[in-house]
């Protein structure tokens, strides 16, 4: 029981010590000015994810007017000693727009609150009736937030995994979202590399994604599976356990190795898509109905892993690929095992190892 105790406890020293941590009260004042200073960073592929509505944006300025406790905003020390920022965007944005700072967002009019109906109308600069006394503006500026430093000895691993958990409670971000946010305060080039690529008009053409799917970055997504899966080696189920924690360690592998192996990567992507675009456009990624003797719906992810992944691993090992591939995709749906309770109902780890070894057979000349 000792030995299991003493376990436990060198585990939890060892993690604490990567977490290297510091709390910081500050004025509101004073994060303005370090805004200001450029030393407080928010990424702009982090800025686009700012949604709140003008009730939520006003029931804050609400709650800071009067002194009501705010959660901790998480901030990461970057290796020339700024500030950037993991967890409070919505808050932070918030409180810089409302002052006209906040770059691309003009500043905003108050509505009144449950509290404070007076706000209704309200604006930073206004004058008179339309803006804030000079006293609640010194009050608001003088209000403290309660920051979480991240110390820069921490490992890029460790600020990842607390990004995640930190928008776990409640936070509407998708896992691509919350992937991107922070890959960005690992290598914003590797970010956009990726952003690149989901852009290539054969692969936006071919996957022929909604608007909802790509704001909400599902485009990239599929982006960072087809860089980590197209050539993986090992795909069998138990390889594949935990898929989603797999896919983000993924993440971090790429984006702290950048740039090697991107002009490989990129080159097999490029190809893959093409090909595909030639082949069959949008059809390539739909499902065939033989029935009705055309393809049908929407994106399936399930033919993405068949048909994308497939044409990458051979490419990615200088390996022949058929030439009539719309009607491999019509073959993919044509088998008895891949029903329609296969493609929606089975757990990735499982899904994926059927489907990776099926596009690697089935794009074979």
């Amino acid at each position: 029981m000792n030995n299991i105790s003493d376990a436990l406890e060198s585990q939890v020293l060892d993690v604490r010590q990567a977490i290297n941590s510091d709390s910081y009260p500050m004025s509101i004042g004073e994060l303005t000015n370090l805004h200001r200073d450029d030393e407080l960073i928010i990424a702009p592929e982090f800025q686009r994810l700012f949604r709140w509505d003008l009730e939520q944006k006003s029931r804050l300025i609400e709650s800071i007017l009067l002194r009501i406790p705010l959660p901790s905003i998480f901030l990461s020390q970057t290796k020339d000693g700024k500030w950037e920022l993991i967890d409070g965007l919505q808050r932070v944005s918030t409180i810089l727009q409302l002052q006209g700072l906040l770059p691309g967002h003009d500043a905003f009019t108050l509505q009144g609150t449950k509290y404070l109906p007076e706000l209704e109308g309200r604006r930073w600069d206004g004058v008179g009736e339309e803006g804030f006394p000079a006293s609640l503006q010194l009050d608001f500026k003088r209000a403290k937030l309660d920051l979480k430093i991240i110390m820069r000895e921490s490992s890029e691993r460790t600020k990842y995994d607390l990004f995640q958990r930190l928008n776990s409670f409640g936070s509407p971000l998708t896992p691509q979202e919350m992937r991107n946010a922070l890959l960005v305060g690992i290598d914003p080039e590797f970010a956009r590399w990726m952003q690149g690529l989901a852009s290539r008009a054969n692969f936006v053409d071919t996957t022929s994604l909604s608007d909802r799917a790509t704001r909400e970055k599902y485009d990239e997504d599929l982006v960072l599976r087809f860089l980590y899966l197209h050539n993986k080696t090992d795909i069998r189920a138990a390889s594949m356990k935990g898929f989603n924690q797999r896919l983000d360690d993924a993440a971090i592998d790429l984006a702290t190795s950048y740039p090697a192996g991107a002009t490989q990567a990129e080159s097999v992507f490029e190809r893959t898509f093409a090909t595909l675009h030639e082949a069959g456009g949008p059809d390539i990624f739909r499902k065939w109905s033989s029935e009705r003797g055309y393809f049908v719906g929407g994106f399936s992810n399930t033919a993405f892993e068949i048909m994308a992944m497939g044409v990458g691993y051979r490419y990615a090992n200088d390996m022949p690929v058929r030439r009539d591939l719309l009607e491999a995709a019509k073959e993919v749906w044509s088998r008895p095992d891949l029903n329609a309770r296969f493609a929606t109902g089975v757990a990735a780890e499982s899904r994926l190892s059927r489907t990776l070894k099926l596009g690697r057979d089935l794009m074979a000349p």
